[in-house]
């Protein structure tokens, strides 16, 4: 695969087989030569679980205290005081069956994430193999499920973001902008850290965080030593 100057110029600048310890890891991906544009920051933990079997999931959902970076369009799907409540926080786009056929009828995903109360679940159930896919399927454990719609907006425009495994045992997420700079990732990183670390399932056997490893868009990965938080 080609790779750009840049990131080429990145590899010579950092030892690749290295564990870093978390600040000198984002201290050096902050340094690397930058994009035109503000690169996402991500976060890729390999866990010691087997995303297989249902007592060892690993799924949650924080505020990051420095946010994303990144504005998100919110999709609420409620009716009535909800729905009225929904526009006056902020919510993107409100609606219930309208929007369950838009999305069915037109394949329309202008949005983010999706809010919905619980009595329109029902509803949002027959997008189940269209939102499933795609990680946008409401869930009460990312707080997507929920009455209190007014409190899971602005949880969101703040900078909420939801981690799960993949089906390699791996969670990804973005956990802000390279313009955020050292101090304010690492704060990022280490409220995600511990959050993974708190859901660690009682089934879980062996070593719980397996590798962690940071890069910014188009960036190489630095390893960080799993075992520094």
């Amino acid at each position: 695969m080609f790779r750009g100057k840049k990131y080429q110029d990145s590899i010579k600048s950092y030892e690749k087989s290295k564990l870093y310890d978390p600040e000198e890891a984002f201290k050096t991906l902050v340094s690397f030569p930058q994009s035109k544009f503000d690169a996402t920051v991500e976060i890729h933990i390999r866990l010691g679980v087997d995303s297989r079997h249902a007592d060892q999931q690993v799924r949650g959902a924080i505020v990051l205290p420095n946010g994303t970076g990144k504005e998100k369009k919110i999709l609420v799907i409620a009716k009535g005081d909800r729905a009225k409540e929904a526009e006056e926080a902020g919510a993107d786009f409100v609606g219930a069956e309208d929007m369950i056929t838009k999305i069915q009828h037109e394949n329309w995903f202008g949005f983010d994430v999706v809010v919905a109360t619980p009595d329109m679940m029902g509803l949002v159930g027959r997008l189940g193999k269209i939102l499933g896919p795609k990680g946008l399927m409401p869930n009460p454990k990312a707080g997507t499920v929920t009455m209190d719609v007014k409190r899971a907006i602005e949880e969101l425009k703040a900078g909420k973001i939801e981690y799960r495994l993949d089906k390699t045992n791996i969670i990804h997420c973005p956990i802000g902008k390279v313009s955020f700079g050292a101090d304010k990732l690492i704060e990022n990183y280490r409220t995600l850290y511990d959050a993974v670390l708190k859901a660690k399932p009682a089934a879980a056997k062996g070593q719980y965080m397996k590798s962690i490893v940071i890069a910014s868009t188009m960036s190489p990965g630095i390893k960080i030593n799993p075992a520094k938080g």
